[in-house]
């Protein structure tokens, strides 16, 4: 064929870094003016509902005569929603490639066309040294659980939530099953996704007070999490110690991780929450100047408040964690979307947002004890303002 794709992004991809297709011709590159075009195509909902192009974007030839398209600027704007309110915030996408050159004064189009297959976007990001357009099923161990741990956590008896695993096609195994192992058992939760961007990621209870959580919660000090697909096992599984003695009144946040879903955090050393207020005030006119006469009030006042806000803080210090914790804080420094949950072990949840803009990360080897502090903005100030 004269148009090629020569480099196409996996099956589904992090919007929030590059997706690049990159197209060479052999044909008309010569010609004055000649362009790359693209036709971008994106929605939701059933993957063959592609419907009309959203998008045309253009491209000169680079030095190597191709041309490379990005197309995660405009995928990652359409992922608007907050994970809380969708869990399965996946995008649709494909290109329509072809070429387009100078004719006098306007531009004809070259007769080839070449569609490329679809692929999915997911409201997420890569890291520094991961390659262009890398599996996503490389990037984390864990995979299809969508998360990149750290293998061993912990929980108490009253905790709840849901972890995410991939029920999509990323070209590799999809799962079927959660399967439990614990210290009172075995369990299983099934899973299954569609080929709607609705079905793409499946919730499975990840703590022992969530709702369909299999194993007895009876004497349980200890359990891990793993899918499989029938009989195989996919990835790696997450170990969970459950501890039961707490000094100080727990912390639980969670927090949209790089893959789009949630990760969770006990912060069960000392915590305190704090109420700030700011007000301003102006010196209103006193008296009574419609009036015949000139009197004023006992109760009148020189110094008249209007605007008196109030805002809400809490400070919350970890215990004693694994240096392999400091990854994944990384992604709670890096997250748009906290939550405090609190009242366990109801669904309560209070969006906060992190106010450490900086943290020097501990090592085992130079600080032996590691221990962080953070402090929130609660999202929600004391007066009711809409």
């Amino acid at each position: 064929m004269a148009l090629n794709i020569t480099q196409t992004p996996p099956s589904a991809s992090l919007a929030q870094s590059p997706i690049i297709f990159t197209l060479s011709s052999t044909q008309d590159t010569t010609n004055i003016g000649f362009q790359y075009v693209a036709d971008l195509f994106f929605w939701t909902g059933s993957e063959a509902s592609s419907g009309s192009a959203k998008y045309v974007l253009t491209k000169f030839p680079n030095a190597s005569s191709v041309g490379i398209f990005d197309f995660s600027k405009i995928l990652n704007s359409t992922l608007t929603q907050l994970a809380i309110a969708n869990g399965s915030n996946v995008t649709f996408f494909k290109g329509d490639f072809y070429t387009q050159w100078l004719t006098g004064s306007a531009y004809v189009t070259g007769s080839t066309h070449t569609i490329s297959d679809v692929y999915k976007a997911l409201d997420g990001y890569a890291l520094f040294q991961e390659p262009i357009n890398q599996n996503i099923f490389s990037k984390t161990p864990y995979w299809p659980l969508m998360t990149d741990g750290p293998v061993s956590q912990s929980a108490f008896d009253i905790n709840i939530g849901s972890g995410s695993v991939y029920v999509g096609n990323a070209g590799t195994s999809i799962p079927t099953r959660i399967i439990y192992s614990g210290s009172t058992g075995n369990g299983v939760v099934n899973v299954s996704g569609s080929t709607a961007t609705t079905g793409q990621i499946a919730q499975f209870p990840m703590f022992p007070s969530a709702s369909g959580f299999p194993l007895s919660t009876i004497g349980l000090t200890n359990y891990s999490v793993q899918a499989y697909s029938g009989s195989t096992a996919l990835g790696s599984s997450i170990y969970f110690d459950v501890d039961c003695i707490q000094k100080y009144p727990n912390v639980r946040i969670k927090w949209k991780n790089r893959y789009g879903q949630f990760d969770y955090l006990n912060l069960y050393g000392a915590s305190q929450e704090t109420f700030n207020t700011d007000r301003k005030t102006y010196q209103p006119q006193i008296g009574s100047w419609e009036s015949s006469t000139l009197s004023y009030e006992s109760y009148d006042t020189q110094i008249q408040p209007y605007v008196v806000n109030a805002k809400q803080q809490l400070v919350a210090n970890t215990q004693w964690l694994p240096e392999d914790e400091n990854d994944i804080i990384k992604q709670l420094l890096s997250s748009d979307e906290i939550y405090w949950v609190y009242n366990e072990p109801s669904t309560a949840v209070k969006p906060i947002a992190i106010t450490s803009s900086n943290i020097t990360f501990k090592t085992g080897v130079v600080d032996k004890l590691i221990q962080y502090s953070f402090t929130f903005d609660i999202g929600q100030n004391y007066k009711l303002i809409i």
